[in-house]
């Protein structure tokens, strides 16, 4: 079903993968700092979290069945929300159809609620002006070979796929995939903003991809870093949703001077521009109810 106008589902991105805790010393690592984190946000008013297994020691990234279901139980124990494991990514390094199956084998195995589709393939970079040069670069490569294999996962996790956009394009990328019947429409689309190669982080290109989902499906702004403020506000007013977290951005202002210290301060800032917008957060079961995912038994 559609949103109504006064309602919105904050989501919080735990932890990502590119972060690491020399940059930020709030990025949580293991299920139980992970799962502490999801309780945070929580606490602070987001309905679902986002994220990515890590090598507890390293925190490097995981595709361990086991570290994802240990994500999942610890953060069932601490509270209700919804819980969306991303997939991004799982398709590199790796070779052959079976070898990609059996890496993201976890979504099948641990059914999150939610699951992270990537829709397209992109350049996928950060240059720095100072430097002069560019701190990574690379391509992310989303054919629709692999995005099958992904929505498949989810199929038969039961899993709702979230669709994470990068730029207008991979908006409609969904079509086929909807007539294949690996998509059952309403939809929840992301539209992530400010990745260097996606679609540029203006107003203008957030309401015209909104413009481009259907009535009756949802969709939320991601914004990566010191653009995400302004766009959660603009979200707010479109009648969007919200997306906050350490995987997007680490700080309380658009300066980047003051680090939120880890994902609960950045959540509650999220909930105070809602309601100074006129929005309240949805608690999980609305947002189950908005999203059509079951709710908890």
């Amino acid at each position: 079903m559609a949103l109504v106008q006064d309602k919105v589902i904050v989501t919080c991105a735990l932890d990502g993968v590119l972060t690491k805790r020399e940059q930020c010393p709030y990025i949580p690592y293991s299920p139980v700092e992970i799962a502490e984190e999801a309780r945070r946000a929580y606490e602070a008013g987001a309905a679902v979290v986002h994220i990515h297994a890590r090598e507890p020691d390293t925190g490097d990234q995981s595709w361990s069945t086991d570290i994802y279901r240990q994500i999942r139980d610890e953060v069932r124990k601490r509270c209700p929300i919804i819980i969306n494991f991303s997939t991004g990514g799982f398709n590199m390094g790796v070779e052959g159809e079976d070898e990609k199956r059996a890496r993201i084998g976890y979504v099948n195995e641990t059914r999150p609620e939610m699951a992270a589709l990537n829709m397209g393939s992109m350049n996928y970079a950060k240059y720095s002006e100072k430097r002069k040069g560019f701190v990574f670069d690379f391509v992310f490569p989303n054919p629709f070979s692999d995005i099958i294999i992904a929505a498949e996962a989810m199929r038969a996790g039961g899993s709702k796929p979230e669709l994470e956009c990068f730029d207008v394009g991979h908006i409609h990328n969904a079509q086929p995939l909807i007539a294949m019947g690996l998509l059952k429409p309403p939809l929840q689309y992301s539209f992530v903003l400010g990745v260097l190669g996606g679609v540029a982080p203006t107003m203008e290109n957030l309401a015209h991809m909104a413009r481009q989902v259907g009535p009756e499906d949802t969709w939320e702004v991601i914004g990566i870093s010191k653009v995400q403020w302004p766009l959660v506000m603009g979200a707010l007013v479109l009648g969007g949703n919200i997306r906050v977290g350490l995987e997007d951005n680490f700080y309380l202002d658009t300066a980047g001077r003051e680090m939120a210290k880890g994902n609960g301060p950045l959540v509650e800032k999220a909930v105070r521009l809602a309601r100074d917008a006129g929005r309240e957060p949805m608690t999980p079961a609305e947002a189950r109810a908005a999203l059509g995912i079951p709710q908890l038994g």
